[in-house]
């Protein structure tokens, strides 16, 4: 049976259940939940129509004035992805992590996490989006390919070999194009086209953030923090606390 877990916040109740297919993901917030590590933390993030974020250790008793986003338990965990079975639909837990110029292996944060909000798509837009997915994809594959070849493009500069980097580029593009042919098109499921036009959610972070639980109770709650006022920095200007309890 999935655990369970209740997160009572100055706004209200929202439980939320643990997936068993991203065990890492699973164990690791039981265990902060075990140790009363969120207690007293914030929702330091939120931006309306889009997700609420906590799990920072910083925000804990932080004044209005301090930044925050960047606390965390000094480990980051490996990426889950269980796709397209888990996505961004509404209520979604997903794990916050750096961006990927730092971090190419989508790691998660050790502690911070956002529940989506989003929005309701309709099926056109959701079918422009495959196709800015595909272009996602195919980039995502020319920068690693870039990074594997990195000292020989220096070697190649440092010689002034304008031709051998042309020549490269070619394969490389074309190595691309395979690799892209090979992973498939991007495209939605039945189940996230019906959830993302219906219930709404956030799909262009499919797969590149780690979904490892949903809201079962409380999503009024989730819609309420969202619609919050926040600061330029998107904390809310009233502080929004939060505990939680395995049930």
């Amino acid at each position: 049976m999935s655990q369970r877990i209740k997160i009572t916040t100055t706004e209200g109740d929202i439980i939320i259940k643990l997936y068993d297919q991203t065990p890492q993901h699973r164990d690791n917030f039981i265990k902060l939940v075990k140790e009363g590590y969120y207690n007293g933390t914030l929702f330091h993030r939120v931006i309306k129509e889009f997700m609420i974020q906590g799990g920072d250790p910083e925000s804990k008793g932080a004044p209005a004035e301090k930044q925050l986003g960047s606390g965390g338990p000094g480990y980051t965990i490996p990426a889950e992805f269980i796709y397209p079975q888990l996505f961004h639909k509404r209520g979604a837990l997903s794990a916050a992590r750096t961006g990927d110029e730092i971090n190419p292996h989508r790691a998660s944060s050790g502690s911070q996490f956002y529940i989506v909000w989003g929005k309701v798509y309709k099926e056109g837009e959701l079918k422009q989006m495959e196709q800015q997915l595909e272009m996602q994809q195919q980039q995502s594959i020319f920068n690693t390919l870039v990074r594997e070849n990195a000292a020989q493009i220096k070697q190649m500069r440092i010689n002034r070999d304008q031709a051998g980097l042309m020549a490269l580029q070619e394969q490389l593009i074309n190595e691309t194009e395979k690799r892209s042919a090979q992973m498939g098109k991007p495209t939605f499921t039945k189940e996230q086209v019906e959830a993302y036009t219906t219930l709404g959610g956030t799909p262009f972070l499919d797969n590149q953030y780690t979904v490892f639980g949903e809201v079962e109770s409380g999503l009024e709650v989730v819609e309420k923090i969202q619609n919050c006022a926040t600061n330029p920095s998107d904390r809310p200007k009233k502080d929004i606390s939060m505990k939680m309890e395995l049930i």
